[in-house]
């Protein structure tokens, strides 16, 4: 029977950890050259995820939906502290050395996120959607994280992650990954031309020197370490300028217009 939302319940599906990856810059790639670039992600990815100890999920995924300048992919989320940390260094490290011999330089945005979603891992490239894969493909749109690659150095930082609230909030801050929360700067995840605005974490595992170098126009308040029962940790940020952070990973990206906490 073809369900229908809002008349009867069904079942909930599994939770999924939906890992999200886009190349920067691929439609400016000549079109002969954007095949090689798509195999080349999906290998690159998969050599960070067999390096993380992933390699049997990744072998076998709950869904993978490739899109030429990226894809996104369905793991057990038992392995989201694993996507958290190693998983990005690996992947910063894989794109360094790949970046040394290969014409076309890669920089990727990643985006990490959790819900609910059907799967059929016999049909993997069919299944998989739903509101939580929107989500996660909106998070690796928004302007934070595309902001803060294309500030960075295309020499030096080569992977930009977003991690949703709800992946923050149970991996990170409850200590089941290997990352102090406070190498997470909080920002508001906006899409341009789109009706989503998320609390969002971003996270860059080697920082280039001129993303150090952008001062804010005003001092900010740091952001605690943990988020607060019943409050959300400010200021809140949407898009381009960039501080440093006590030298952590996660710099302040900044936009002309803050929101903080409680406005």
């Amino acid at each position: 029977m073809e369900h229908i939302p809002f008349a009867r319940s069904i079942d909930l599906p599994p939770y999924r950890a939906i890992l999200a990856v886009d190349a920067k810059g691929f439609t400016a790639e000549p079109g002969s050259a954007q095949e090689a670039v798509s195999k080349n992600l999906l290998d690159l990815v998969g050599d960070a995820l067999t390096g993380a100890g992933l390699g049997a999920e990744w072998d076998r995924p709950a869904f993978l939906g490739p899109a030429g300048d990226g894809f996104a992919v369905g793991l057990p989320p038992r392995v989201l502290p694993y996507l958290v940390d190693p998983f990005p260094r690996l992947l910063q490290e894989r794109l360094a050395e790949h970046n040394r011999q290969a014409r076309e330089r890669l920089q990727l945005r990643v985006s990490l996120h959790v819900g609910p979603l059907p799967a059929d891992p016999e049909n993997p490239y069919w299944t998989g959607n739903g509101d939580s894969r929107n989500d996660t493909h909106r998070l690796l749109d928004s302007v934070p994280v595309r902001a803060v690659l294309a500030a960075a150095s295309p020499r030096v930082t080569f992977v930009a992650c977003i991690f949703s609230d709800r992946v923050f909030e149970d991996v990170i801050a409850a200590g089941y990954a290997r990352m102090e929360p406070d190498r997470c700067l909080p920002v508001t995840a906006t899409v341009d031309g789109k009706a989503f605005s998320r609390q969002a974490w971003l996270y860059i595992p080697e920082v280039s020197g001129n993303l150090l170098g952008v001062m804010p126009a005003e001092p900010l308040a740091a952001p605690p370490s943990r988020p607060m029962a019943g409050k959300r940790p400010g200021p809140r940020i949407s898009g381009p300028r960039v501080k440093r952070n006590d030298g952590q990973v996660a710099t302040t990206v900044e936009s002309m217009t803050q929101h903080r906490g409680g406005e």
